[in-house]
């Protein structure tokens, strides 16, 4: 099947379209991951990934344009893809996951007095991957926030913070 002028401007307008909507979620995503606490490197992964899942739908775009893949070649190679990747990164998802749980639920803060697994201290850091509890000796303990968010977690300084927003009497 000969590609036609105006099939090539359609996957061309529908790459730049692709381009575009990565481009949004980047910033949308590294925004979250700076106001979260993410190190840079987790931003810049982030950013990478995005970018990756972009250029394969390009590329599959182009590819069904071209007439050397179906939809349901590029459904099927994606959701391929997005497997492999899910399973790749299964733990880090899950703690980046929990982290913005529970920064949205407010379950912890920064400089909350914790204690978890034996571990009692002060949260120094709140990351999208883990938390960082400074210990009464000075020591830092790393925590991966799915570890936190499947508990038990005992936060001593957010009761009434925590009692007000959720009405907990």
């Amino acid at each position: 099947m000969a590609l036609t002028v105006g099939a090539a401007i359609q996957s061309i307008g529908i790459g730049v379209g692709i381009i575009i909507v990565e481009e949004l979620l980047n910033a949308i995503a590294r925004r979250a991951a700076k106001r979260a606490g993410a190190s840079r490197t987790v931003t810049r992964d982030l950013g990478y990934g995005l970018r990756l899942v972009a250029a394969l739908a390009v590329i599959t775009n182009f590819l069904n344009a071209l007439g050397v893949a179906s939809e349901f070649t590029a459904l099927t190679v994606s959701g391929i893809a997005a497997l492999a990747i899910s399973i790749a990164f299964q733990t880090t998802l899950s703690n980046v996951v929990s982290g913005i749980l529970m920064f949205y639920d407010g379950a912890i803060r920064l400089h909350d007095e914790v204690e978890f697994g034996g571990i009692k201290g002060k949260v120094v850091r709140i990351a999208l991957r883990n938390t960082w509890i400074k210990t009464d000796s000075g020591k830092i303990v790393v925590v991966g926030n799915s570890s936190l968010s499947s508990g038990p977690l005992t936060n001593h300084s957010a009761t009434e913070r925590l009692s007000k927003k959720y009405a907990i009497e």
